[in-house]
């Protein structure tokens, strides 16, 4: 389970582990890894994705895009269940975050491409990058011994925003994926200055040999 969730997700954690539970129960008791269902998840938001290009089904996609989202909390909640959490564990799935969100927001931008929507193929493109952005911030100052848990868009507020503006722009809703999208964009670059002050401050107040 990756340890960027933020506030919203843990307190949604005691209702989606009792949710999950059943599940998580009966793949562990088949054999079935934390680690798999981790890597299933990502290889199924990946697929999905497929549905926003070259499909233009946007809809449908974030629903079946959700539904293996919920494979990141799967994996958790079979973790703390069984007892087999790791290092490597925490690793791949941090890891593989990076590769379904690349998924997700890559179908928007080259299906704002066909579509000819440029300058929102930009704004998915400017999510893309920034959410990343975010979490390498995070993962580089926790390997320098700091610590970086601050933002105002973590991962599950950007696929929140993200999915919910793409589903209900494929009901046909109007401006609103496009206004999902801008509000992303400025939250996620709000996020990268949040945390890049936050680890200027604990850094200029360090002895330079702690950063080593």
């Amino acid at each position: 389970m990756a340890y960027d969730q933020s506030a919203m997700l843990k307190l949604l954690r005691p209702a989606v582990t009792r949710i999950l539970t059943p599940l998580g129960r009966a793949l562990a008791r088949r054999g079935i890894s934390p680690n798999v269902v981790t890597a299933v998840g990502t290889i199924g938001t990946v697929a999905a994705a497929l549905f926003f290009y070259p499909r233009g089904e946007l809809f449908l996609g974030t629903l079946v895009i959700t539904f293996f989202v919920l494979a990141d909390l799967l994996d958790g909640v079979m973790a703390r269940m069984t007892g087999s959490g790791s290092l490597w564990g925490a690793f791949l799935d941090s890891t593989l975050d990076r590769v379904g969100d690349a998924g997700i927001f890559s179908g928007l931008v080259f299906w704002f491409i066909v579509s000819d929507q440029l300058v929102l193929a930009g704004v998915a493109l400017f999510c893309l990058v920034a959410g990343a952005v975010v979490s390498y911030i995070k993962a580089r100052a926790e390997g320098l011994g700091m610590t970086c848990n601050v933002g105002l868009a973590e991962r599950p507020e950007r696929l929140v925003v993200g999915l919910v503006s793409a589903g209900l722009g494929g009901l046909g809703l109007p401006y609103i994926l496009a206004v999902g999208l801008w509000l992303l964009a400025l939250a996620s670059a709000i996020t990268v200055g949040q945390r890049l002050w936050n680890v200027h401050r604990q850094a200029v107040s360090s002895p330079p040999h702690t950063l080593r």
